[in-house]
């Protein structure tokens, strides 16, 4: 243990699941010089306790009893809005910093929370918020701050990679990868959040907010779930050199008034480190005016990344306490507008019941909205009442694009509704 004369800080903790308990397990180690854990929060606290947790310990289930104890920093793993916005709100009142790992708490409410806590002359600190165990924001706020960042791309769900990459690489329809990723503890019962798009988003505002410097309202960027993918999808894409992901993405427009912003699934290059991304691991990668593009990647769940993130802002915010310089989030006020009409290449795969025809219809509809085809491709072996083809495009908008499937949609020859990607180089 490194010797530190500076004074120790106390910490409560908020939760004691899986984050919780990788939390304690690093501080109890003794690695962590100059903080001692002094309290621990959990509903129906009796069924928790465990006996490897130091004894000097206090255990809760009051709310009050952390607001009221003489801890320096607040560390929140519960998860969700409510109530947990109350018991941050409650904290920072007291005149207590808080970290927390809650993507959801900051994506809604991280602007108020950060002004109250500058009121109070405290510290909010978020980077488990996002991507697990790497240091994202921390990496926008400081080692980029030099540039002006206007893109943002990132692979923000480890639930997702894990289906994705089982589906492309053994053929998996989704709801067996699905079954496999809950099965490892990748994917949660309910997977709604994730795999229709909603975590991602969060997490998105945020890295929107902290480094683009624009923050953006969670419900205003538009969401498209995985669930539509089949396996052939990722034969189609292999023929292009390509697998599919889930893609969330922001940038700013030319005149910096409004934010692009989405979450869905696309193709990415096989080559690529997007391409690579499995099972929990998180990646992301921002472009600057100046410095051009920057990747970032790593383990992006789990406890012990998760934990990790945790006490490496708990560590920053006591440099401060003690006198040494500390660098708060930024997070401005201002909502930004938000559309998610990118311009990109697409991939769209139909399945029809064939018959003569088809393909002029298609290439009409996109003709009259000013969309040019790249190519077709259609496998063989399929059979005649179920056949699968995909035309890929040149670039268009995606509201174009919208609008010449939903004019196709509505002949009879469709076995299912088309799907549209867009294509990431």
């Amino acid at each position: 243990m490194t010797n530190d004369p500076r004074p120790t800080i106390t910490l409560a903790l908020l939760g004691f699941g899986t984050v919780g308990q990788s939390v304690v397990r690093i501080l109890a180690i003794g690695d962590v010089a100059g903080v001692v854990l002094t309290h621990i929060f959990n509903r129906q606290v009796a069924r928790k306790r465990a006996d490897w947790v130091p004894s000097t310990v206090q255990w809760t289930e009051s709310i009050d009893d952390i607001v009221n104890s003489d801890a320096d920093i607040v560390i929140e793993v519960v998860g969700g809005v409510n109530p947990t916005a109350e018991w941050v709100r409650r904290a920072l009142e007291a005149g207590k910093s808080v970290v927390t790992a809650n993507k959801q708490l900051i994506a809604h409410q991280g602007s108020d929370l950060l002004a109250l806590a500058q009121s109070k002359g405290v510290e909010l600190r978020f980077e488990a918020s996002v991507a697990g165990g790497i240091p994202v924001l921390r990496a926008l706020q400081e080692g980029l701050s030099g540039d002006r960042l206007v893109e943002v791309r990132g692979i923000l769900n480890g639930t997702c990679a894990y289906i994705l990459s089982r589906m492309q690489k053994h053929g998996a329809s989704f709801a067996d990868a699905l079954r496999e990723a809950q099965q490892a503890g990748y994917a949660e019962a309910d997977p709604t959040e994730d795999v229709d798009g909603a975590d991602a988003a969060a997490k998105l505002a945020i890295i929107s907010a902290v480094g683009l410097r624009r923050p953006v309202k969670v419900r205003d960027i538009a969401t498209r779930s995985i669930r539509p993918i089949e396996t052939v999808d990722f034969e189609y894409a292999k023929e292009l050199g390509c697998t599919i992901r889930q893609i969330a993405r922001a940038s700013i427009d030319d005149g910096g008034d409004r934010v692009f912003a989405a979450v869905r699934p696309a193709l990415v290059q096989l080559a690529s480190a997007f391409g690579q991304i499995e099972g929990s691991q998180n990646i992301v990668s921002v472009r600057g005016v100046h410095g051009g593009e920057t990747t970032f990647s790593g383990s992006g769940a789990g406890g012990g990344p998760t934990a990790v993130a945790v006490v490496s802002d708990v560590l920053s915010i006591r440099r401060t306490l003690v006198g040494a310089p500390g660098l708060a989030t930024p997070m401005a006020r201002q909502i930004y507008p938000v559309s998610s009409d990118f311009v990109a290449p697409h991939y769209v795969r139909f399945i029809v019941n064939d018959k003569p025809g088809i393909l002029a219809q298609v290439t009409s509809a996109y003709s009259k909205f000013g969309i040019n085809i790249d190519g077709v491709l259609q496998l063989p072996r399929f059979r005649k009442d179920r056949l699968p083809f995909v035309t890929t495009l040149e670039e268009c908008a995606e509201s174009m694009l919208d609008k010449a499937l939903a004019e196709v949609a509505r002949s009879d020859y469709h076995v299912q509704p088309p799907l549209a990607l867009p294509i990431f180089a």
